[in-house]
């Protein structure tokens, strides 16, 4: 009798596998590589509530572990805990960290683990621990842990890498960039029509409405605040516009709130999260993204396969512009009413065309079927 090959098999280390930027990646390479030869394994520090992803992950032949946060169990209980997962349940051809400045951590445990390819991976390109002596000295203990406890590194973006690696370490070469592909064939046969009637109809939303949308979690880095102030000022220029405000995260219901105090509640549609990205995308007339920070935002990704006009802040990577003339980049500090009004200006611009959208974003490298031979070459293997 032939013995069957068993896949080689790679651990991922997560916040949580919910519906966000990273995670939704990390599944779209997940549903594209060939199993039969790799699998992956997640350790999830969502430990109290099951992730979106968990069903699905298991449907495809991987499995997720649950550990409390390093903020919970603190340094030495963490690297225990991660170390006891990747003894008790290898072996792992590598360990791919997507926890930002607090990959190095998971490095220490993977090397005590035996594990001998140790990625740590930068999303983001800034840190909301502040800018003070005592938290300048914290990062730069952990970009030297990553440094030393690493073997591979990893970002979105040019930004991303500068941020937890270091420029030398960056433009050296040892920081391979992955492009954030998307499944571009979910987007380019999209019927608008269909779209409109269906989400409209669900959200109660007019069909002569024009949609501003989001989609990003309720944390500070998203500045919904501030794209309250932008939904306001748009709406006083045109009382027809609608937002959609997409995802969930601690800060959703001050939002809420806030919106009700700025008297703009009936023009905003919280959906929490939703598995229908692309429909929704192509709802949109214009997609609004003013991040304090982003390691790379693939949402801007979605929403030009799509065929839909962004306005993000100019802290959003220059890598998530597709070519398409459909983004424009603007200053946080220039304010809510220039906001408003390059929303309003974008409004017409929406690109119908998206078998040469989808064409336009292969050539730039941002196929999802792309991205998978990148991700493999990383964990040592061909094909």
């Amino acid at each position: 009798m032939v013995q069957m090959e068993m896949p080689i098999r790679v651990l991922h280390v997560v916040s949580a596998m919910n519906r966000g930027g990273a995670e939704t990646l990390i599944m779209n390479i997940y549903r594209n590589i060939d199993r039969s030869k790799i699998q992956f394994d997640f350790i999830s520090h969502n430990s109290n509530n099951p992730n979106d992803f968990d069903d699905e992950i298991k449907s495809l032949g991987g499995r997720v572990f649950r550990v409390q946060s390093l903020g919970e169990l603190g340094p030495v209980k963490y690297i225990r805990e991660l170390r006891k997962i990747m003894e008790q349940n290898g072996p792992f051809q590598a360990v791919h960290a997507h926890t930002d400045f607090q990959s190095g951590f998971v490095a220490i445990a993977a090397k005590m683990a035996g594990i001998h390819r140790r990625i740590c991976h930068s999303h983001n390109n800034d840190w909301t621990m502040g800018n003070n002596i005592k938290a300048r000295t914290l990062l730069w203990i952990l970009k030297r842990t990553i440094s030393v406890f690493g073997t591979n590194y990893c970002a979105c973006s040019i930004a991303a890498a500068h941020f937890l690696f270091n420029k030398s370490k960056t433009d050296n070469g040892r920081v391979s960039i992955l492009r954030n592909g998307i499944a571009v064939n979910e987007y380019e046969h999209l019927l608008e029509e269909d779209c409109q009637i269906r989400i409209r109809k669900e959200l109660d939303i007019p069909q002569d409405a024009k949609i501003l949308g989001h989609i990003g979690r309720f944390y500070e880095q998203k500045n919904h605040r501030f794209l309250l102030q932008v939904i306001k000022k748009a709406t006083e220029k045109d009382a027809g516009i609608i937002a959609i405000l997409v995802g969930d995260g601690p800060l959703r219901q001050e939002i809420e709130r806030e919106a009700d105090e700025l008297g703009i509640r009936n023009h905003i549609r919280f959906t929490g999260v939703r598995k229908d990205i692309p429909q929704l995308m192509r709802t949109l007339d214009v997609f609004v993204f003013p991040s304090l920070f982003e390691g790379f935002g693939i949402v801007m990704v979605e929403a030009q396969a799509a065929g839909v006009p962004c306005v993000a802040s100019d802290s959003v990577p220059i890598e998530t512009d597709m070519g398409l003339g459909l983004v424009k980049f603007v200053r946080l500090q220039a304010g809510a009413e220039i906001w408003a009004q390059e929303v309003i200006t974008s409004l017409p611009t929406k690109n119908n065309n998206l078998k040469e959208v989808s064409q336009k974003i292969t050539d730039r490298g941002f196929n999802i079927k792309q991205s998978v031979a990148d991700w493999v070459s990383l964990y040592g293997i061909n094909g």
